[in-house]
């Protein structure tokens, strides 16, 4: 399992694109001023950022284009025109009545049958045209959006998705086109022409759909409800529509389909999934009814509002800037200590807030005194290392004290194995025995204890995971008293029974494209190429032409991650609630496939770089470039970017990156001792520097469950991040995550555990979906007439070649009844 290869070696820094290059020197100066700015300003700096299932519509559809596919926009445009022009003449599509737009799609979608590979195409392409939104009829983005819904809604009511499946099928099938992209020794956007119009279509239809408006009409609404079924039912070929996709993923990763679109596979892939599974909001309403149906208590709080209402730590100081901070002090305050601690990572400065600020002033000295909330700042913070001592300030006023929060964000949670465990040590301690798994008797055992078995039962959380745990093991020890299982058939029930037989594969696909994507990942001879679909036939010859291209992959490796990282966080939550065993199932293959190193590699890197990359062009966006005229672009503007203050895709990658790895490692003590093996700590510290909470809470998670692992020396070192640990993080009461007690540093056997847990999974798939399950329980038939008379089904072609089968099974092979009557 722990390979060691060159591509889990972590470089510190390795950005391609020459820009990049250029921010880290403007962030290293810039950061610092930001920090102090904000210090001394009442306004936070946190990034404006709102986490969800995926950014703005328009954004979404801009993401689905290469900026080196923009010319077939109008090649699109044309060939509508050209075939429009000869069946409607003299009118605009807008102008066309309802019932005669059936009529011409009707027409189109005919046309698709012709067995002419060109005319196929330009058909193709004229479906492409109508689906995103008849833009040369447009004046605006907003009408090119609102004809586009419209078209898309009339394409999928006559049947177009259902005939573009049979398109793909056939072209994920074309062996000469594969065989000749496997000779090629450079492949460009010539090479996947179909593909990329086909699965365009199929984006712009299940994304459209998918995103339901205020404004829809119950058609709509029904509509969009059936196309949902539609995909998550096994329908094609007796399998979801996810997994054809799937196939297409493994194909490309096996070097057999190179010139496969792999960015709007993978995109269409995520929003099928997303579609047909549901996003966070959906899980967490599937979530409440589940526990209902399960009769457990309601969940003490909606997690999802409790992130949005967090709000950013200050960032931990750097090396060199404490290391500044210390020579301006020496410098500038001689009569103080000259170690200044690091910089604020937590909101309750480490000190009471309710002291007198006479008492607080005398006893606290202000190398102590850290810079609060965003927002909070003390007086005595501002400037203090390069001016001489203040005057005493004056009395806060008492508003400011009101504004430290009241309570932690999160109620703590007791596993009832916690319960068992403190009651068991509690009984070794005061009487000398146990009673196992009882969690009621408390006999014998001193009242603080009775007091403490109290509290944790005020806050016992059953989850729905020990609930199925429990059942199934039921199910295995009693398959004949419990009897069949009923299997609901949810969507995430069916992907994942269609999954299971490759999902190895599938799984080791995706890393694969996260790894060749990672903007750490050094590019080798052997690895997969990944720019089939962004590389022009025609490679550029200018300085302008070359900056365009470096930022058109730079921008299709972010994509292809956000849409990975988006797409295995959503199967994990779907299959965790789906089923526990399912979920690990899907885990354990991301651990055995490198998925934990794989992700501390990707933030090893200037992370505060990456989330404020500017590898975008506004002007070359859909719908902006088909509406506006196209500006003139030079090396400046292209340089300076947009005007955002981060990236969202990019932060919105890095919050998934972190979800997966704490989702795979939570509760999970050798994976957890991957984590400190692997040296997680200062990489994940780094990506404190990023001021977003979501991104904080989940950094600070993986930080916590190892903490006890990295010595008593770096807890001492890094105490404000420990008091962000005790501040965001959820609380169980008996976890001494900040002390290294004796008992929980135990040796560790990574192979032990997992292969327990395989032992489990097994059972559970073998016992589900295995047919031939109960062989052991089935009667047998000891009547020969019966036996004889049971129909047989032969194959269709076995008559033709019967009498062969006679000669050659039967007639010529001696029987040898003496060892017949012998063997008896």
């Amino acid at each position: 399992m722990q390979q060691q290869t060159d591509d889990m070696e972590v470089p510190l820094l390795n950005d391609s694109n020459s820009n990049r290059q250029k921010s880290l020197a403007q962030e290293r100066d810039g950061f610092s001023h930001q920090q102090k700015d904000s210090e001394g300003s009442m306004e936070s700096p946190n990034l404006e950022f709102e986490y969800g299932d995926t950014d703005n519509f328009t954004a979404e559809l801009s993401e689905l284009y290469s900026y080196t596919e923009e010319p077939e926009f109008s090649l699109n445009r044309d060939y509508f025109e050209e075939d429009f022009k000869n069946h409607v003449k003299g009118r605009r599509w807008m102008e066309l009545s309802t019932e005669e737009q059936r009529a011409y799609v009707m027409r189109l979608l005919d046309a698709l049958e012709v067995t002419d590979r060109d005319k196929r195409l330009k058909v193709a392409r004229a479906i492409l045209y109508l689906a995103q939104g008849v833009f040369d009829e447009c004046d605006t983005e907003t009408d090119v959006l609102y004809w586009s819904r419209h078209n898309v809604f009339l394409l999928y009511d006559m049947g177009i998705f259902t005939a573009l499946l049979e398109l793909l099928s056939m072209e994920i099938d074309n062996n000469q086109a594969c065989s000749s992209a496997v000779r090629k020794p450079a492949i460009s956007l010539a090479d996947s022409t179909e593909l990329r119009v086909l699965l365009s279509i199929m984006y712009l239809m299940v994304e459209t759909i998918r995103v339901e408006m205020e404004g829809d009409s119950p058609e709509r609404k029904a509509a969009r409800e059936a196309f949902k079924t539609e995909l998550g039912s096994p329908l094609y070929n007796g399998e979801p529509f996810a997994l054809l996709l799937f196939t297409m993923v493994t194909k490309f990763c096996s070097m057999n389909a190179p010139h496969f679109p792999m960015k709007k596979v993978l995109l269409l892939l995520w929003k099928t999934i997303l579609f047909t599974l549901g996003g966070f909001e959906e899980l967490q309403e599937m979530k409440v009814r589940m526990r209902d149906q399960l009769n457990l208590p309601p969940l003490p709080e909606d997690s999802i509002k409790v992130v949005r209402n967090m709000r950013a730590a200050s960032p931990p100081a750097s090396a060199m800037e404490l290391i500044e901070q210390q020579q301006q002090q020496k410098r500038g305050r001689r009569s103080r200590r000259p170690l200044v601690k690091q910089d604020s990572l937590d909101t309750y400065n480490e000190r009471d807030p309710f002291k007198n600020d006479d008492a607080r002033d005398e006893e606290d000295d202000p190398e102590d005194v850290d810079s609060g909330i965003e927002g909070e700042v003390d007086p005595l913070d501002r400037d203090v290392i390069i001016q001489p001592p203040p005057p005493p300030p004056p009395l806060r006023p008492p508003t400011e004290r009101l504004s430290f929060p009241k309570g932690l964000p999160w109620a703590p949670k007791v596993r009832e194995k916690d319960i068992e465990h403190f009651l068991e040590t509690s009984r070794n301690k005061f009487i000398g025995f146990t009673l196992g798994n009882d969690i009621d008797t408390l006999v014998g055992l001193p009242r603080p204890i009775h007091e403490s078995v109290k509290t944790l039962k005020q806050h016992k959380y059953v989850s729905i995971a020990e609930v199925q745990i429990k059942k199934e093991e039921e199910l295995q020890q009693c398959p004949m008293t419990m009897g069949e299982e009923e299997v609901e058939e949810t969507p995430a029930e069916i992907l994942y029974l269609g999954m299971l037989p490759s999902l190895s594969q599938y799984v080791i696909a995706l890393l694969k494209l996260l790894l060749a994507a990672a903007p750490t990942s050094k590019a080798k001879t052997d690895s997969i190429n990944i720019l089939a679909d962004v590389l022009p036939e025609e490679m550029p010859i200018t300085v302008l032409q070359s900056m365009k291209l470096g930022i058109d992959v730079n921008r299709h490796k972010e994509i292809i991650v956000k849409a990975i990282s988006a797409l295995l966080l959503l199967l994990l939550k779907h299959f965790k609630l789906n089923h526990i065993y399912q979920f690990e199932y899907v885990a354990q293959h991301l651990v055995f496939a490198n998925c934990i190193p794989l992700i501390l590699k990707f933030f090893n890197q200037n992370i505060m770089s990456y989330i404020s990359a500017k590898n975008s062009i506004c002007a070359l966006d859909f719908p902006h470039c088909v509406v506006h005229e196209m500006p003139e672009l030079t090396a400046e503007s292209l340089e300076a970017g947009d005007s955002n203050q981060f990236c969202w895709r990019n932060l919105f990658s890095c919050i998934n990156l972190l979800r997966i790895l704490n989702k795979i490692t939570k509760w999970k003590h050798s994976r957890t001792m991957m984590l400190v093996v692997f040296k997680s700590a200062p990489i994940l510290k780094r990506a404190l520097k990023v001021k977003q909470a979501m991104m904080q809470l989940y950094v600070l998670k993986l930080l916590k469950i190892q903490t006890k692992y990295l010595g008593r020396q770096w807890r001492k070192s890094n105490m404000k991040t420990m008091s962000a640990i005790y501040q965001k993080v959820r609380h169980r009461l008996n976890d001494d995550w900040a002390y290294g007690n004796d008992i929980d540093a135990r040796p560790w056997d990574f192979q032990a555990e997992e292969c327990a847990l395989r032992e489990c999974i097994e059972k559970f798939n073998t016992r589900r979906y295995d047919k031939n399950q109960n062989g052991d329980f089935t009667p047998v038939d000891n009547c020969l007439q019966s036996v004889l008379g049971q129909r047989v089904d032969l194959p269709e072609d076995f008559h033709y070649s019967y009498e062969m089968w006679l000669e050659r099974e039967v007639f010529s092979q001696p029987i040898q009844w003496e060892g017949l009557l012998q063997a008896q």
